[in-house]
């Protein structure tokens, strides 16, 4: 149920930080009230994650799913461009939250 949590955390965290560009500054006010809520629930469903999964590997899965998936919506959404380095930079994000989750005895499968 953690991973259930910590997806939910994740999504609604994505959601609120590709809000910020739309909010233009907290000017306007669909896009503000998504990224207060959003935020709001992705720290509350985090905190159900830390009762059972440990602080830093919650951390890895939200920090690096959080930034690939936040950058995927820059590129879709926004027309951001990424260069190389960029990609490869988010392939090595992927690649640690695999081994984690794969290998790592300390995240809670």
């Amino acid at each position: 149920m953690a991973y259930i949590y910590l997806f939910v955390a994740i999504v609604a965290e994505v959601l609120a930080t590709s809000a910020l560009k739309s909010s233009q500054e907290f000017t306007r006010f669909w896009p503000s009230v998504l990224v207060v809520g959003g935020y709001g629930l992705a720290f509350y469903m985090l905190t159900l994650v830390l009762r059972t999964v440990p602080v830093g590997i919650a951390y890895a899965f939200w920090a690096g799913l959080g930034i690939v998936l936040v950058t995927l919506i820059g590129v879709v959404v926004f027309k951001e461009k990424l260069d190389l380095a960029a990609v490869l930079g988010l392939a090595m994000i992927i690649g640690g939250v695999v081994v984690i989750q794969l290998f790592s005895s300390a995240s809670s499968h």
